[in-house]
């Protein structure tokens, strides 16, 4: 026999009540199959859940909006300072830097290595750093960097700081709107399930067919088992092979 299943996505837990609310305006209350104590709780529940369903979906979609050119951003200035220290490499093997200029930078003067930059934070550290470091030398005598300049690296590394700090309060919104969701569907689904008891209480006496007939004008939702769904599938095939 088909078990009934409870809703498993927010679209289907908004239309489950949806359903119980509708049925609400066009039965009379003696013929309403759950109790007006629900129906109230159903009425006064559903903004909150749409408004917490729209909250997150606006979240995440503006969060998505702006991937693409956040991951640009972050593109574009790893590489100005991956290049940055791959030109200073350069200049210390063709001796116009002695490597102990390396340091400026918190680099190992004994390596070639650039810096790792693999995280966002990583980003932020060393791009910080590589701007100081170059300001610093410079101060005391050295000659600037060129292609590219550490002026056109902070240009990028701010663009990529400001953009960082946008897209963690994107996060966050998401975040937060997530854990308000969690609590929201916690309570829909106790709503739900006292109203599909209620409504399966009323009909209980009825045949199975005609409960769950009755039942799903409430938007209770039944589902076949595998073995029950290949054989309404073979009847349906011998069906079509009579005729």
């Amino acid at each position: 026999m088909p078990y009934r299943r409870l809703p498993n996505t927010d679209q289907a837990r908004l239309r489950a009540i949806e359903a119980a609310l509708e049925k609400g305006k066009i039965t009379p209350r003696k013929d309403l199959a759950f109790s007006q104590e629900t129906l109230e709780k159903l009425q006064s529940f559903y903004p909150h859940l749409l408004g917490a369903i729209r909250q997150l979906d606006a979240a995440k979609q503006n969060q998505f909006n702006k991937a693409k050119e956040y991951g640009e951003i972050v593109k574009k200035t790893r590489l100005y300072i991956t290049h940055f220290a791959q030109v200073l490499t350069m200049a210390i093997l063709r001796e116009e830097l002695k490597p102990e200029a390396r340091a400026f930078y918190g680099l190992d003067p004994h390596s070639q290595k650039v810096p790792a930059l693999n995280l966002e934070k990583d980003i932020l550290e060393w791009g910080e750093r590589i701007i100081n470091g170059e300001q610093i030398r410079c101060k005391q005598g050295g000659n600037p960097i060129y292609s590219p300049s550490i002026a056109l690296v902070k240009v990028h590394y701010e663009s990529f700081a400001e953009a960082y700090r946008y897209q963690m309060i994107l996060q966050n919104i998401t975040t937060r709107s997530s854990e308000v969701m969690n609590r929201i569907r916690d309570e829909a689904d106790k709503l739900i399930q006292k109203m599909w008891d209620e409504v399966e209480a009323r009909f209980r006496f009825l045949s199975d067919d005609q409960k769950r007939d009755l039942s799903a004008e409430y938007g209770i939702v039944y589902v076949l088992r595998p073995y029950e769904q290949k054989k309404l599938e073979a009847q349906r095939l011998q069906i079509n092979l009579a005729f």
